[in-house]
């Protein structure tokens, strides 16, 4: 029996891949095909390669580009080196090490950061409404939802007035409430109060057992 652990092909050893969402198989035949002599015969074996690639992912055959990033792929996998008449331009090496592009991120201001955005959002909706119960139902509703969102924030209590006054602000007078009562909603459990009942479950738990 042969121990010679050097004897192995092991995946630390070998050559790192530049896509291993491929595999290395794909890699070997991208390989082979650079030490084709014949052009034509580079062509055939390219195109079979992309085939066996575009199996690999078939959910996203649908998917715009998708023939043109396989392409894009192989040339990648060939160290662009692969000299084969492409359906598309070929990329350069140089999209490897360019930085992407910057992602636009919104710069809108928040007046009351506890109740987020889609509050503020859903409040501009609701000023759209005709008046009406369906309008009052509504109010009512965001009312309580802010309350939710403002014990939310590390609160322990607020008053009803309050969640009125910001209502009023957030949606220039329009919105309002006047001697309502809101719901009895309790701020989010803290993290020591969580572990503190999971704690008692297991005790409950292990004394049923006994």
């Amino acid at each position: 029996m042969n121990t010679n652990h050097d004897s192995k092909d092991y995946n630390t050893s070998r050559k790192k891949l530049p896509l291993p969402e491929y595999g290395r198989n794909v890699q070997n035949m991208v390989n082979l095909i650079l030490a084709i002599d014949d052009k034509e015969t580079r062509n055939k074996a390219a195109k079979a390669i992309i085939d066996v690639m575009g199996s690999l992912y078939p959910y996203l055959r649908d998917v715009p580009d998708f023939k043109h990033k396989l392409w894009d792929h192989l040339a990648i996998m060939a160290d662009f080196k692969l000299d084969i008449d492409y359906p598309y331009d070929p990329p350069s090496p140089d999209i490897l090490t360019e930085k992407p592009n910057r992602v636009p991120y919104p710069h809108t201001s928040i007046k009351y950061r506890y109740y987020g955005k889609t509050i503020e959002l859903m409040i501009q909706k609701a000023m759209e409404f005709e008046d009406g119960p369906e309008k009052d139902v509504l109010i009512y509703q965001l009312a309580n939802h802010m309350k939710k969102s403002y014990l939310s924030y590390n609160k322990e209590y607020v008053d009803d007035v309050i969640i009125f006054q910001d209502l009023a602000n957030l949606s220039n007078g329009k919105l309002t409430l006047v001697d309502q009562e809101l719901a009895d909603v309790k701020a989010i459990p803290q993290k020591q109060n969580y572990q503190k009942q999971k704690t008692q479950k297991k005790g409950n738990q292990q004394k049923r057992h006994k």
